[in-house]
């Protein structure tokens, strides 16, 4: 449930209604009609809002948490629950930063063919949907999984849409640090789910994206740093130098690791965790340093930040893994 950037895979949330430089349709070469075809060009667009990329990034972490916290698979039907209930809360909190970012997307190349944007979608009927999916995620959690996760879902939607997109965004080189922690909500809400609170364990896992999520967004912020900063958007790389970025990212990500091996201790995982968790969190650690040293001799060649994005999302993926694995071992 990524409800913010932590996890923001790709959320340009292009509309696939148009594709640059395909010819327009003609008599001989008419778009597909039929009820279908309608069907997916009236829906395609608010699904395209819902930002589906980033919320299954989101989704990646809620199970194994779960997993973690039943000591074993739950059961399947609150994992569904859950996993349905986070994906549409996400949604939710994707859609009204859409509606709420739409003067600024309307600037940035890789934002300007979101639906509000293209007209596809009105921005009342953007602010209708995303609030309507909100509420209905937040009373499906209550009734159907418990008040705990529902309450942390709510909290979750604020810290996005209020904390990160009204407040911090355009004033703060620091907004994906703070609002960022709405994209940490998720292991909160799959732990909540399966015991109707929180614990250590969780705490740990949170801190593990909280700290995971700036050397995630950084470099995708350094590759996009023009568009930002024509729409008037402080991200760090738009406001600070390349190195000061990357030694940031590099202390965020030995505070990631930390608390993901705080994980042997506080939760009990197994020496096979312990050891794919700490090779995990070297090899990223590597990635981040090479992005310094290019960053510091911009002559040698390319700073090739997007690499680093992309293997901020193997790792997130590969310890999520690592963690629902553990609990099945042997020993």
């Amino acid at each position: 449930m990524r409800l913010s950037s932590p996890l923001s895979v790709d959320d340009a949330g292009a509309s696939s209604a148009s594709t640059p430089g395909a010819p327009e349709a003609t008599a001989t070469t008419a778009a597909p009609s039929g009820p279908l075809a309608r069907l997916r060009r009236t829906v395609g667009p608010y699904v395209a809002l819902t930002k589906p990329r980033v919320i299954e990034l989101l989704l990646v972490t809620t199970l194994p948490t779960m997993i973690l916290a039943q000591g074993g698979f739950p059961p399947f039907g609150l994992v569904v629950a859950t996993l349905v209930g986070g994906a549409a809360a996400a949604g939710s909190a994707n859609v009204l930063n859409c509606y709420l970012d739409r003067d600024i997307d309307k600037i940035m190349n890789r934002t300007k063919r979101r639906p509000i944007v293209t007209g596809e979608v009105s921005p009342r009927a953007a602010l209708v949907f995303g609030l309507a999916l909100g509420v209905l995620s937040l009373v499906w959690l209550a009734v159907v999984v418990n008040p705990a996760s529902a309450w942390l879902t709510a909290a979750a939607i604020l810290i996005y849409v209020v904390g990160y997109t009204m407040i911090l965004k355009r004033r703060t080189p620091q907004n994906i640090v703070w609002g960022g922690a709405a994209g940490c909500m998720p292991v909160l809400i799959g732990w909540s789910a399966v015991t109707g609170g929180l614990s250590w364990t969780a705490v740990l896992l949170f801190g593990v994206i909280f700290f995971w999520t700036p050397p995630h967004y950084w470099p995708l912020s350094m590759k996009f740093r023009g568009d930002y900063a024509a729409a008037g958007v402080p991200m760090l790389p738009v406001v600070a130098k390349d190195t000061k970025v990357a030694r940031e990212m590099i202390a965020y990500t030995v505070a990631m690791i930390a608390c993901s091996l705080l994980l042997v201790p506080v939760q009990g995982m197994t020496w096979v965790y312990g050891v794919v968790a700490l090779a995990l969190g070297l090899w990223f650690l590597w990635a981040c340093i090479g992005l310094l040293r290019r960053a510091e001799h911009p002559e040698a060649g390319k700073l090739r930040a997007m690499s680093v994005f992309h293997a901020s999302i193997t790792y997130l993926t590969l310890l999520s893994v690592a963690i629902a694995v553990d609990v099945f071992l042997p020993f």
